[in-house]
């Protein structure tokens, strides 16, 4: 895979990482956030279809090898119901 693509978690999609969401498991006290920290990452399309089988597959729970609190999907329904511009970085 080319330097900086990544693959989305449930679809398979690999593109530039800038066209996906990251989440992200914290190195210590293992919290997870969006799109920000150090530690581990999972990938995912910003889209319904993805989300939906993230969640109902529970994929961010394997990849990121934690529990996944509801409110982080909930951030995350909110995103596609009223997307925020991205900062480039």
């Amino acid at each position: 895979m080319p330097v900086g693509y990544r693959r989305c978690i449930t679809c398979r999609r690999t593109a530039h990482r800038s066209e996906f969401w990251r989440i992200v498991r914290r190195h210590g006290d293992r919290t997870v956030t969006l799109d920000q920290g150090m530690g581990r990452s999972a990938y995912l399309c910003p889209t319904e279809s993805c989300l939906q089988g993230a969640q109902k597959k529970k994929r961010l729970e394997r990849s990121l090898r934690t529990a996944i609190d509801p409110a982080l999907y909930d951030q995350l329904w909110q995103r596609i119901t009223s997307p925020l511009p991205r900062s480039r970085h």
